[in-house]
C-alpha cells in the first residue's frame, strides 16, 4: 500500500507541475473504492447535503452529520489526504466556534485538515485554524452556502470588478496560510490567472482546465444523483441504470418464485430433518 497522502505531498505536486485528483466520499463502501484508486485526496464534503441526505441545500447539513459521514470514511482511507467540508454552522454564523469545530473533524473524525468557504470573516477563522496547527483548504467563487447571496448557483467574476475580488481573496487565503484552494465556477482564464499567481495549490471544479488539480462529486460522476447536473460535470459511468436494472431482476426474480434458488439456501442434514420432523409430530 502507498504511503499516507501528506499536505506537503499535495503542494509539492504544483512544483512539479503534477495534476492533483480529489473526490467526494461520504461513506465507508465508497470512501474506500476512491481511496484505493490513486486520488490524492478525499474531501468529505457538505454536498451529502444533496447527494447523500436528499436535503434542498448544504446550509441544512451540521457538524453532528459532518462528524457521523467522515468517521464512517475514514475508517475506510489509508493512503489519501482527508479533508472535512465544515458546514455552515460550524464557523459561518459563529466565527469564534472555527477553531474549536476544526478541532473536532481532526480530533473526532481523523481528518488531516477541513475546509472552508468564503464569507465575510473568512480570512480570521482561517487565519485561527491555520494558527491553531490545522491545515485549511479555501474555497473561493462560487460559494454553495452563501450562493444565495450571489443571486444563485451562476458563474461568479465574469466581470473584471468581481474577476479581481476573487482573485485578491485566494491571494489573501494563501497569506493566511492556507494549503491549497478551490475555485468554483468561475471563468477558465481567472482560474488559469489564480493559479499562476499562487504558490499553492488550486483545485478546480467548473475552472477550467489549468487548475492545479480537479475535483467533482463522486456521485455526479458515476451518476449516481441526477436532481441536478452541472455543466462542468462529466458522467463516466451510469450507475443509476445498472441499479435500476438488477433491483428489478431481483424484483422479478422473488415474485417469481426463482429467488433464492438452491444455490442461494442452506441445506439441512437429511437424518437431522428427519429427526427434527419426527419430533414435530
Amino acid at each position: 500500500m502507498s504511503e499516507h497522502v501528506t499536505v506537503r505531498q499535495i503542494q509539492e505536486k504544483k512544483r512539479k507541475k503534477e495534476k492533483i485528483v480529489v473526490l467526494t466520499a461520504y461513506d465507508y463502501p465508497l470512501a474506500s473504492l476512491i481511496d484505493r484508486s490513486a486520488v490524492d485526496i478525499i474531501l468529505v464534503g457538505d454536498s451529502l447535503a444533496n447527494v447523500a441526505l436528499g436535503l434542498d441545500s448544504t446550509t441544512q447539513v451540521g457538524m453532528t452529520e459532518m462528524l457521523h459521514h467522515a468517521k464512517a470514511v475514514r475508517r475506510a482511507v489509508k493512503r489519501a489526504l482527508l479533508v472535512g467540508d465544515m458546514p455552515f454552522e460550524s464557523y459561518q454564523e459563529d466565527p469564534s466556534l472555527a477553531v474549536a469545530n476544526a478541532r473536532r473533524f481532526v480530533e473526532e473524525a481523523g481528518c488531516d485538515a477541513v475546509k472552508l468557504e468564503w464569507f465575510d470573516r473568512c480570512l480570521e477563522a482561517a487565519g485561527n485554524i491555520v494558527a491553531a496547527g490545522i491545515p485549511v483548504m479555501g474555497h473561493v467563487g462560487l460559494t454553495p452556502q452563501t450562493a444565495g447571496q450571489m443571486g444563485g448557483f451562476k458563474v461568479q467574476g465574469k466581470d473584471a470588478g468581481s474577476a479581481r475580488k476573487i482573485l485578491e481573496n485566494a491571494l489573501a487565503l494563501e497569506k493566511k496560510g492556507c494549503f491549497s484552494v478551490v475555485l468554483e465556477c468561475i471563468p477558465a482564464p481567472l482560474a488559469a490567472m489564480i493559479t499562476g499567481r499562487l504558490s499553492i495549490p488550486t483545485i478546480g471544479i467548473g475552472a477550467g482546465k489549468d487548475c492545479d488539480g480537479q475535483v467533482l462529486v463522486t456521485h455526479d460522476l458515476l451518476g449516481l444523483f441526477e436532481r441536478f447536473t452541472p455543466k462542468f460535470v462529466k458522467q463516466y459511468v451510469r450507475l443509476n441504470d445498472s441499479i435500476e436494472k438488477g433491483i428489478a431482476r431481483f424484483c422479478a426474480d422473488v415474485r417469481r418464485g426463482k429467488f433464492p434458488d438452491n444455490a442461494h439456501s442452506y441445506p439441512m442434514n437429511p437424518q437431522e430433518l428427519k429427526t427434527l420432523k419426527g419430533k414435530a409430530t
